[in-house]
């Protein structure tokens, strides 16, 4: 496979609104158009970007993958030459309902589906757990996906999990909230997200970049709190690219980065990790 070290990705924090997927797919489309015109190789969206994130919709409007919502992010990926990856609530066919981000190449091709791990509590009226890890073999690197709380501290082990199964860049469809009463002048996020990102970054010589939506959530256990942007591409140097905060409209973020070619497995991680001093004992 050629392998195209040097990417793009649009991270498009998409306003989405709860209940409202045709809403939210209509600007999705408008982000994947801005991102060809931006020759973006990659665009990220969000976490649940269809009917948003523990909207009580999810429990009745929830779709199966491959379907509708789905469909028409791989017409997008096919119409405007891109590799989307995204956040959608999936009913599987056994009536269950995940939480689920795809990966679509820019032929329309559904390459890969992940159902998020690390729920939240609150997500639990909403979402069953997923169960499997795997990568994926692109032409920009062996990519991994997971979702949002996957990254955080006490959820590593999933992202450890996808350096040891060789990604090289790590995709995280993300739904970041905070209080309303968070404005621009705070930090919203502080090392909440940059230090997780930062650990395996440079831990396993990797990229990882995490795209939340924005907009103020209206119903579900988050109603009045708000997702502001702020998304991240982080690799072993630092922070490539960050969005703005930016509560009320869709916006895409540019991330150049240079995907690292890591050629180490299994215990050959562990062994140079060893070396470098690092304390398996006492982790992050």
């Amino acid at each position: 496979m050629n392998t195209k070290r040097n990417i793009r990705i649009g991270m498009g924090q998409l306003l989405v609104e709860g209940g409202e997927p045709e809403r939210n797919l209509a600007r999705a489309e408008a982000l994947a158009r801005e991102a060809a015109a931006a020759k973006c190789d990659i665009l990220l969206l969000p976490e649940c970007m269809d009917l948003a994130w523990t909207h009580p919709s999810a429990k009745m409007e929830a779709q199966p993958i491959p379907g509708p919502y789905s469909d028409l992010l791989a017409q997008f990926a096919k119409d405007y030459n891109l590799y989307i990856c995204g956040g959608l609530t999936e009913k599987s066919p056994s009536g269950r309902v995940y939480n689920t981000a795809v990966f679509i190449d820019n032929k329309g091709t559904l390459l890969h589906t992940y159902r998020k791990i690390n729920i939240l509590k609150v997500e639990k009226e909403f979402y069953q757990a997923g169960q499997s890890l795997s990568t994926i073999e692109t032409p920009f690197g062996v990519v991994g996906v997971n979702i949002c709380a996957d990254n955080y501290v006490d959820g590593l082990s999933i992202g450890h999990t996808l350096a040891r199964m060789g990604a090289e860049l790590i995709l995280s469809p993300s739904s970041w909230t905070v209080d309303y009463s968070v404005t621009e002048d705070n930090d919203p996020y502080g090392q909440k997200w940059i230090r997780p990102y930062r650990h395996l970054a440079s831990l396993y010589n990797l990229a990882i970049v995490g795209t939340t939506s924005v907009g103020v959530i209206v119903g579900g256990p988050y109603e009045g709190k708000k997702s502001v942007g702020c998304s991240l591409a982080v690799d072993k140097s630092g922070v490539i690219a960050s969005g703005s905060f930016n509560e009320f409209a869709s916006q895409l973020i540019l991330a150049d980065l240079t995907v690292p070619v890591r050629d180490e497995r299994g215990t050959e991680i562990s062994d140079r990790l060893r070396a470098e001093g690092y304390d398996f004992e006492a982790g992050i």
